[in-house]
């Protein structure tokens, strides 16, 4: 699979904050102006539902950019004094999760993140394959993440909710992206289309639409 794949504009040189959007839009739309480290992680809890484990131990090799596609292969856990990665035997972890524009473009300014603490720290980098790392590419603490995660809810002035609890807005944030069905499906690992057309009758509001454009433009 490709790791580096396409180009990207920097994070930088985003204009003012327009407007604002409550739940997962304005969870999102905080953390970019923030200028948070684990934005692009925090877009594939929030868009893919990927559990917290397995972002922290998701590895460049399971991505290709070029197909819009990623695999859900390791998930990385604290046991003991320990930080180890652990293979997922699930069916996600057998057919490619389909990633959405603003998914794919996230990824990209990762790369270039991650390219850019590499060189900063030289001879002291440590190199995991890791897609989200410290400035030392060393695996990310979930202690840590959690923080980071609920420093930005507070941020956004948003109803409280867990990295856990994330999995539940997947399905609103695809709609509003305008994915297709039967992609979503993928995406929830339904069995049925007719459970994700389900959730696919509830609109999602002008003001998570607006947030989510913004994104993406400020994102290209």
């Amino acid at each position: 699979m490709a790791r580096r794949s396409g180009s990207s504009g920097g994070s930088g040189g985003v204009g003012r904050r327009v407007g604002g959007a409550s739940g997962p839009a304005g969870r999102l739309e905080s953390a970019w102006h923030a200028g948070e480290a684990l934005y692009a992680a925090f877009v594939l809890v929030l868009v893919l539902g990927l559990r917290r484990g397995e972002v922290l131990g998701l590895a460049w090799n399971q991505i290709d950019l070029d197909a819009a596609e990623l695999y859900v292969g390791e998930q990385l856990q604290r046991v003991g004094h320990k930080l180890i990665r652990r293979e997922v035997k699930t069916e996600t972890s057998e057919a490619p999760l389909p990633l959405p524009d603003l998914c794919t473009a996230v990824l990209k300014i990762r790369s270039k993140q991650q390219d850019a603490d590499r060189a900063k720290a030289g001879d002291g980098w440590i190199e995991t394959g890791l897609v989200f790392t410290t400035r030392h590419g060393t695996p990310i603490e979930p202690r840590n993440f959690n923080r980071s995660f609920d420093r930005c809810i507070v941020a956004a002035r948003v109803p409280r909710i867990t990295v856990h609890g994330t999995r539940k807005t997947c399905a609103s944030l695809l709609a509003a992206l305008d994915v297709h069905p039967r992609v979503a499906m993928r995406v929830l690992r339904h069995s049925k289309i007719a459970v994700t057309m389900e959730i696919y009758t509830e609109a999602p509001s002008d003001a998570t639409r607006d947030a989510l454009r913004r994104l993406g433009d400020w994102l290209e």
